[in-house]
């Protein structure tokens, strides 16, 4: 009982989701030592769903391996893939598999389901199947995990959406900023983008054209339903690792990762297309400006998000309804870059 104690108290003592799911597999396998244990998350649309893993140990493993939060999706096993982990999700039960004779391990996998994260399955393997009162240890962990899972929702997503809110932006943001200056340095030295987090980091700013106008015409209610559809709209056209918040109001911020940094007005073109082509119940079109500016080398999440916001401010004073890149204005001529490099060391 006290181990079980010292790994629930180390389990809820970090607020980085990364970090808790591996500590929930840490825990578990120092209370059951079995063959094999992982958590895994359903990513991608409806059409093209694939297994993440987010989580695992095997037999002879000190550290738990995991797939990059930006793995391509045809690099990740397909859904199908794994019809005993599918069955898991859709009934809502624990799927059991008893060792073989052969010497195959006995197979348990639980369904983990949050209200605001993607679906998800643990999977534990032993070479024995596991008591009744192991089992319900696992299950009174995953419960605990849960409502965990839910208190960090409540402090880090906005009610309304549930996008990211404000208050997550900074620590996302340096995150980021320190994956794209790994990645940078990697591609330097030879490294492929595969090899890391070698992409480029884009900022965007999207903010709904006209919102005032709505909420004057048709109140707050059908103003708060804009929101929400324009929130489906950017999990729809955006990656599952992919950062979208919601700022306040009608301002919504991403934080995109794109191979080719040529690609991110591409990206926000295509959520605007989107928006534009979407008719909103009892509004009708709505439109959305969009300004982005490309992660720098020292950047602060201030300095990266004054420079989008020029260029959304731009787009609101051309016409709306566009995207503007700040780089790509300011090589016109179109806006002054009169930002300076942060002197904070991050990196």
């Amino acid at each position: 009982m006290t181990l079980v104690v010292e790994h629930l108290a180390e389990l809820t003592g970090f607020r980085d989701r990364d970090v808790l799911d591996v500590m929930l597999v840490s825990a578990l396998r120092d209370m059951l030592k079995p063959q094999s244990l992982g958590i895994y998350r359903v990513v991608g649309d409806a059409a093209r769903q694939h297994w993440l893993t987010r989580a695992r140990f095997g037999a002879h493993d000190t550290t738990a391996a995991a797939d990059p939060l930006w793995a391509e999706l045809e690099d990740l096993p397909l859904l199908e893939a794994c019809p005993a982990r599918v069955a898991c999700l859709r009934e809502g039960r624990v799927v059991e598999h008893d060792a073989a004779t052969d010497g195959t391990a006995a197979q348990l996998i639980f369904p983990v389901v949050t209200e605001h994260d993607a679906a998800g399955v643990l999977e534990i393997e032993t070479a024995v199947p596991m008591s009744e009162e192991q089992r319900r240890t696992v299950q009174g962990i995953l419960r605990i995990y849960r409502n965990f899972q839910s208190l960090l929702d409540y402090s880090e997503r906005d009610t309304l959406t549930g996008l990211l809110n404000r208050k997550t932006f900074d620590e996302c943001f340096l995150r980021l900023a320190v994956e794209s200056a790994n990645g940078q340095a990697g591609r330097a030295h030879g490294g492929g983008r595969r090899s890391g987090a070698g992409a480029h980091v884009f900022l965007g700013v999207i903010d709904i054209d006209h919102f005032k106008r709505v909420n004057d015409t048709h109140g707050h209610l059908i103003g708060d339903e804009v929101l929400l559809l324009l929130s489906r709209q950017l999990r729809a056209c955006f990656r599952f690792y992919d950062h979208l918040f919601r700022f306040g109001g009608e301002e919504f911020v991403v934080l995109v990762r794109c191979a080719q940094a040529a690609a991110a007005p591409e990206v926000f073109e295509r959520l605007r297309a989107a928006v534009a082509a979407y008719t909103f119940p009892r509004v009708g079109q709505v439109t959305v400006s969009v300004g982005i500016s490309a992660l720098r080398s020292g950047d602060t999440p201030t300095a990266a998000f004054e420079r989008a916001d020029k260029a959304l401010y731009w787009a609101k004073q051309h016409g709306r309804n566009r995207v503007a890149d700040f780089e790509a204005l300011v090589q016109a001529g179109e806006l002054a870059d009169s930002s300076r490099e942060s002197t904070v060391e991050l990196f």
